[in-house]
């Protein structure tokens, strides 16, 4: 009986009853497109980030880390790339080179960091030769072929065939100047990553850094890097534990750019700020809405105490129908949310007029949404508890009431 009266008590005044629905059902749609949006945020600078910089996996010398120094080594790189690449689980693996250097033009020198790389094997792991705007990817149809990004074309002012210098530290701590010839310009949508790389054939890398060794060093076996890039990341561990050596310093992504882990961590506590930002806005809108109920009723409620109804079950009914609100609005919420998600996660939402600013964070201008699959259930459990919590106090208002006193209220 309490349930049947607290449900159609909701339907007394159905445009108050409607308008409330219709806040709580908009509070859900809220918290989910937010949490989408923001998710799909976190895991466009994450992805970017992994294809375009660090991989799932790098492998440097122990030393190499702390400063960079083109001294610090692998050990025949391309040997143990060519076994970690039969492991199943390993989608690629590219072999580099890496030097710090300084590269100018007649227009202007800046700082670089030159990667000397396998084209054909880092296209497999970064998509690089996918993100050539303008000439063509290295072809090494001759020497010291040089790929710069669009950023750094425009404040060296050069174009392709434009003649570059760069002048790096070779093996034996000298000065090794070489002049390169743009043959192509790539566009990654990371501006910082744009600015401060450039990529080169690895074998033309790897002679200039030995000009001053020639004898000691085989320029074919030089290598600074190896990077992975795995089918799935729940691999990772596996594999990096399997890769363990002792001249070896491997290291997930995790390890390498901490602020990866950070914001992998916190797509879990999106959707909970989200909504209990919302959920507590829309807690007063219940509250007032449920007072209103009971001080409407105050005459009918003493009625109901003095023929009998305990203040138990009063408490009970207008506890109900705050129930029953969430209950109503939350699927509508849900469901016009999930329709939200799921189109925007197949399209994506284009923010092509804010690129500049996102392209400074590594971030794609096309935001593809995505909600964790656990803010499903959540989002009732919050819904629930708002409405609980909200219709405390008209509840205690109502059972406050002395019959006699209510009958004669106007």
């Amino acid at each position: 009986m309490i349930p049947i009266l607290a449900w159609r008590n909701l339907w007394r005044n159905p445009t108050r009853t409607l308008v409330l629905i219709g806040a709580i059902a908009l509070g859900v749609w809220a918290g989910l497109f937010m949490t989408g949006f923001a998710t799909g945020m976190i895991k466009s600078y994450i992805s970017n980030a992994i294809d375009q910089i660090v991989s799932h996996i790098q492998v440097h010398h122990p030393n190499f880390s702390e400063d960079q120094d083109v001294k610090f080594r692998l050990d025949q790189p391309d040997q143990h790339a060519a076994k970690i690449a039969e492991k199943e689980e390993v989608k690629a693996v590219v072999v580099r080179t890496l030097a710090t250097g300084m590269i100018s033009s007649a227009k202007g020198a800046r700082g670089i960091r030159v990667k000397g790389i396998s084209p054909a094997e880092e296209s497999k792991v970064t998509g690089l030769d996918q993100k050539i705007v303008e000439g063509e990817y290295l072809a090494g149809k001759r020497k010291n072929e040089i790929l710069i990004s669009r950023a750094l074309a425009e404040k060296l002012k050069v174009k392709i065939r434009s003649k570059l210098v760069l002048n790096m530290q070779d093996l034996e701590g000298e000065i090794t100047p070489a002049a390169f010839r743009v043959v192509g310009i790539f566009h990654t949508g990371n501006k910082p990553f744009d600015e401060g790389h450039v990529f080169v054939q690895r074998k033309d890398l790897n002679r200039l850094l030995t000009l001053t060794s020639e004898g000691r060093i085989d320029p074919t076996t030089l290598g600074h890097e190896i990077a992975l890039l795995l089918h799935d990341t729940k691999n990772i561990p596996a594999i990096q534990s399997a890769m363990a050596q002792p001249d070896w310093k491997v290291e997930n992504y995790k390890e390498i750019s901490p602020d990866l882990e950070l914001y992998e961590s916190q797509m879990g506590f999106v959707s909970t700020i989200y909504l209990s930002i919302i959920m507590l806005a829309l807690t007063f809108g219940i509250i007032n809405t449920m007072l209103m109920a009971v001080l409407e009723r105050i005459r009918e409620l003493g009625m109901l105490m003095g023929i009998g109804m305990n203040k138990l079950k009063v408490f009970l009914m207008i506890m109900l129908e705050a129930i029953f609100l969430g209950a109503v609005a939350a699927p509508i919420g849900l469901a016009l949310g999930s329709l939200t998600i799921y189109f925007l996660g197949q399209s994506g939402l284009d923010l092509s007029m804010y690129s500049d600013s996102l392209e400074m964070y590594g971030m794609s201008p096309v935001v593809y949404f995505d909600v964790p699959s656990k803010v499903y259930w959540q989002i009732p459990v919050f819904v629930a508890c708002t409405a609980i919590l909200a219709a405390l106090y008209p509840a205690y208002k109502a059972i406050k009431l002395k019959p006699v006193e209510a009958i004669r209220k106007i």
